[in-house]
């Protein structure tokens, strides 16, 4: 019997995805098909997942080659190469290379891949600005490398970072912008993302992230990149990284079915029978993909069509794990680790060993893991997820891996005492477990306290102390007793004390880095922790710490106070209470203009509007602006008034110019966060007509000069000010403040007024830091004047311009459907 001819399969495209579908047809139907495959680039089949290893030296092309000539002879495949299909002709069933070339076929697959996102931006056609697809874009690469220069990459997704790290390795200054505040946004989250940041920056390459790039600058060729808030990275080397794009241009011209890849159904067939599409060009069930496996299981079930079109195989969505392949970077990531009431998390960090682990629970069924530093469990977490086992039997082990599952509970108690006498306890200062229970056995050490003191172990970075702690309890029994530490909240044993003195010992700059080294207990921290390491943040890395305005309440983040009824209400700074009758005209025209229905003058001596929607907020604020105002802060942590009397100017009795004063110290530190509202007053005479005695910082004028409070309270609490102390002129009086100041914002707990700071540290100690040692009031000081310089900035005006714009949009009304009669 004469076997049938072989039908004629044309393949466009010879990726990887193409390539494992003929190896599957090959197996499956030997024989079937006389096989054509035209492929735009002028070599063979290789692996594109290897190319981050030959732009790094690690691997030469010859040894990322998939199939090699001889593969195609064999098995008696022909392969255009260096030609690209130009049209696809479906009533003729043939295609037609740009060299011209007409081929027939019975069966066609488009495996055209994707094509890089190249950002409309001016000069992004400049010369050295390459993409990062193929190995003509990293043989580009290798050569701009010879120069030993500058390279920028745009975003830093898995392509960017393994570009970076290629073109690092090969001797080039390389920094990396990305648009989103952490890197891998899209596989990550926040916390790992962080991690990667710092192994990424501890070799040599510098990360912006939130960069947002306005231009590519040069003028023949690159000579750098432009960024939006103005900086310029110098650069001789520009790689595009972005993102991809399906290459589905081809089909849509020939009349295929496309969207944002080319639509085939679950046996990977397009809308015409006689046509499918794998790889990244593909869409299936409203998904494209970039990853490896997905690509290689749609090769499978085109295959099996191709070899009996009566197969039932089907492509099934399933997530896929993500790896970054840089040489000593571990990590791994899969599913949905997005927050959500319905969700709960067990989060295990080691900031010694530099590990993340974070499970993502859902009815008590895996549905998001992110690992970052030791991923050995990632496969098993990944078949726990896919298999949707429920995990309530292991919840208690589960973070710990596969080893920990069906043994007895961890004993952290249990691996201390395992531990030799010479295991080091404390890396700061070399001092191991022998010389800890040592000390406490021979001096009788029953506080923490006191084994920092004879020991130096948990004295620096903290980071050992609950190893010490655990020690004690190890050594004392039952008579130990540590001393209670109220947490900052669920997510952390440590208290507000002891996280302001790591961020500074460790340098910490991030929220999560704080959160990594301090071994936060969840992954992004809560509504208590996330404002306060925001403000310490602040107040501790002026110029480098960027505020996310996202960790504040809502009147903070939207710069007025929320009411009742969902409207606010807006305050405009008067400096010491005083305005004129401009500054009244303006208000008066902006209460009509938006029909306000409430202005009050405030015990602060401003005025306050109330009921205004939140949509006009910016412009109220504009036109306030206009007038010359800048927002009060009435809703701020910071300082919100300096209530003054008129002083010298007019009263009989005044000794000083206390509103002069008022003025000067309200324009030295508006603009300041504190851990607390801050309200202050200068009354000119100890008649006291400006409360300054029941406020957070008071000044009463005497003859001999500035005599002045502190700690007082009017509210929830009542309590007189203390004397901090008298001094002779204004600019003193003016430091003394500040410093005081400074020292509450230094040293207090968040949302911890001063006189409940006071109160803790005592007033002796204050008065000794402040008014005696004049050498650290300088110091307190310059620290404040230093960090005015970032914090005396509108934010009214901010916002004007469109900053968080999308704060103030109304939310849609949708009205509910009519029921049926």
């Amino acid at each position: 019997m004469q076997r049938p001819s072989p039908e004629k399969l044309v393949v466009v495209g010879n990726g990887m995805a193409p390539g494992r579908m003929l190896e599957h047809l090959l197996e499956t139907a030997p024989g079937r098909y006389d096989v054509t495959i035209f492929n735009a680039e002028p070599r063979v089949n290789y692996d594109r997942i290897m190319l981050s290893p030959v732009l790094s030296g690690e691997k030469s092309y010859e040894q990322i080659i998939i199939h090699g000539d001889g593969w195609y002879i064999k098995n008696g495949i022909t392969l255009y190469k260096g030609h690209k299909i130009v049209s696809i002709d479906r009533d003729a069933k043939a295609v037609t290379s740009d060299h011209g070339v007409v081929e027939p076929y019975d069966k066609l697959v488009i495996a055209t891949g994707s094509v890089p996102f190249i950002l409309p931006v001016p000069g992004a056609n400049l010369a050295g600005v390459l993409s990062y697809r193929d190995l003509d874009d990293v043989n580009a690469m290798l050569l701009a490398a010879q120069s030993r220069t500058k390279a920028v990459v745009i975003g830093g997704g898995l392509l960017g970072l393994e570009a970076a790290a290629g073109l690092e390795s090969q001797g080039m200054d390389v920094t990396v912008l990305h648009l989103m505040p952490t890197l891998m946004e899209r596989q990550l989250d926040p916390a790992a993302g962080y991690l990667l940041q710092k192994a990424i920056e501890e070799r040599e390459i510098k990360v912006i992230c939130k960069a947002s790039t306005k231009a590519i600058i040069g003028e023949k060729k690159v000579e750098g990149v432009e960024l939006a808030d103005g900086r310029i990275i110098p650069a001789t080397l520009v790689v595009m990284a972005a993102g991809i794009k399906p290459n589905a241009g081809l089909a849509k011209d020939a009349g295929l079915a496309t969207n944002r890849g080319i639509v085939v159904d679950a046996g990977m067939q397009t809308s015409d029978p006689n046509i499918f599409a794998v790889g990244e060009c593909a869409e299936v069930a409203g998904h494209v993909y970039g990853l490896v496996a997905p690509l290689y299981e749609m090769a499978r079930v085109a295959a099996a069509h191709l070899a009996d079109p009566s197969s039932t195989a089907a492509f099934v969505h399933s997530d896929t794990p993500t790896k970054l392949k840089v040489t000593g970077i571990d990590l791994f990531s899969i599913g949905d680790f997005a927050d959500g009431e319905d969700r709960h998390e067990i989060v295990l960090r080691d900031a010694s060993a530099g590990v993340y682990k974070r499970i993502i629970l859902k009815d008590n069924r895996i549905i998001g893991t992110v690992l970052y530093g030791e991923t050995a469990d990632g496969a098993w977490f990944n078949d726990l997820k896919k298999k949707q086992v429920d995990i309530t039997d292991m919840r208690d082990t589960l973070i710990f891996g596969q080893a920990y599952q069906g043994g007895s509970p961890l004993d952290p108690m249990a691996a201390v005492a395992a531990l030799p006498d010479d295991a080091e306890i404390c890396g700061c200062n070399g001092v191991c477990k022998g010389k800890i229970i040592g000390a406490i056995q021979e001096k009788v050490l029953t506080s923490l306290d006191d084994v920092r003191a004879h020991t130096k172990a948990s004295a620096s970075c903290g980071s050992c102390t609950g190893l010490v702690e655990q020690l004690m309890a190890l050594t004392l029994g039952e008579s130990y007793n540590p001393t209670a530490v109220q947490p900052m909240c669920g997510c952390t044993t440590l208290g507000h004390d002891d996280v302001r003195r790591l961020i500074k010992a460790k340098s910490l700059k991030n929220v999560f880095a704080v959160m990594q080294e301090l071994e936060w207990t969840t992954s992004c921290g809560c509504a208590k922790c996330r404002p306060a390491l925001n403000y310490y943040l602040v107040c501790d890395w002026p110029g480098e710490y960027a505020d996310d305005y996202q960790s504040r309440f809502i009147n903070e983040r939207v710069h007025a106070n929320i009411q009742k009824d969902g409207t606010y209400s807006v305050v405009p700074r008067m400096w010491g209470g005083v305005t004129s009758a401009k500054e009244l005209r303006a208000i008066a025209d902006v209460v009509d203009k938006f029909d306000i229905p409430t202005v009050k003058v405030t015990g602060g001596q401003r005025i306050d509007m109330l009921g205004i929607k939140k949509e006009d907020l910016p412009a109220v604020w504009a036109d306030l602006g206009k007038a010359g105002f800048v927002s009060g802060h009435a809703y701020a942590k910071g300082l919100r008034t300096v209530k003054t009397c008129v002083g010298t100017d007019w009263c009989r009795f005044g000794t000083q110019d206390s509103t002069g004063l008022g003025i000067r110290i309200e324009k030295f530190m508006w603009g300041s966060w504190t851990p607390a509202k801050v309200k202050m007053a200068v009354s000119g005479c100890p008649r006291n007509c400006a409360e300054a005695t029941c406020k957070d910082v008071g000044v009463i004028c005497v003859d001999s000069g500035y005599e002045i409070h502190f700690a007082g309270a009017a509210g929830l609490d009542i309590k007189g000010t203390e004397v901090l102390g008298l001094v002779k002129t204004e600019d003193e009086a003016l430091e003394v403040i500040v410093a005081l100041v400074q020292m509450y914002r230094e040293q207090a707990r968040y949302l911890e007024r001063i006189y409940k700071w006071t109160k803790r540290v005592t007033i002796d100690e204050v008065r000794r830091q402040v008014l005696d040692d004049l050498e650290r009031r300088q110091s307190y000081y310059e620290r404040f004047v230093y960090s005015q310089k970032f914090a005396q900035v509108d934010p009214w005006s901010e916002r004007v311009s469109g900053l968080h714009k999308h704060e103030f949009k109304p939310m849609a009304s949708i009205g509910m459907p009519q029921a049926a009669e």
